[in-house]
């Protein structure tokens, strides 16, 4: 089944605050209603206050949002929203509270001649999983980095895959959309796909 995918921008805040408002997405209840805003362009090296609620993390994601820091796509089912992909330029997001938590073993320097685009997060609406909305969101990355003028996407896929923490996606799909192995660190798989020849 095909859905439309769509790139967030402010005119569709409504969209995505309902679908964390609204859609069952999450195993982890207590990462539920997180509105994506530990992924971000933002510095969360001080100040975790301001995301210590659902409320306030709500309030976060619109600000976010109007200002470009929370980059991504959403998946449609007509006019609902089902699915969301967070990917953002891999040097802009090095100080947001999930790298800084999760992601220090990571490489971050980006060679001055790539540019890069990290995928961070899938988010499913529960009743459609198993649809092939993470890999179409996925191709949509893809095919607007290249279009952008990115060298390569990365993502980070847990070593082992538990349904409460699978938001990364898993390392399958990257592969069979083209994504190689980098590098294997303690929790997880550096994948890259080139994108343009060095």
């Amino acid at each position: 089944m095909e859905f439309k995918i769509k790139a967030l921008s402010p005119n569709l805040v409504n969209y995505f605050l309902n679908f964390f408002d609204t859609e069952d997405h999450s195993d982890n209840v207590k990462e539920h209603k997180c509105y994506c805003v530990c992924w971000c362009s933002d510095d969360h090296r001080n100040g975790l206050e301001k995301m210590s609620s659902a409320q306030k993390r709500r309030e976060l994601a619109k600000e976010y949002i109007k200002n470009g820091m929370i980059k991504g796509y959403l998946a449609y089912d007509k006019n609902r929203v089902v699915g969301w992909c967070n990917s953002n330029r891999k040097n802009d997001c090095q100080n947001c509270i999930s790298w800084l938590r999760n992601m220090q073993e990571v490489k971050i320097t980006e060679p001055s001649n790539t540019l890069i685009k990290s995928v961070f997060c899938f988010t499913i609406a529960k009743n459609y999983r198993k649809q092939g909305i993470a890999t179409q969101l996925l191709k949509r990355v893809s095919n607007d980095s290249l279009i952008e003028g990115y060298t390569s996407i990365e993502a980070y896929p847990k070593k082992v895959l538990k349904k409460i923490d699978a938001f990364e996606g898993p390392l399958e799909m990257y592969l069979k959309e083209g994504f190689s192995i980098e590098e294997e660190l303690k929790d997880y798989f550096v994948v890259r796909k080139n994108l343009k020849e060095e």
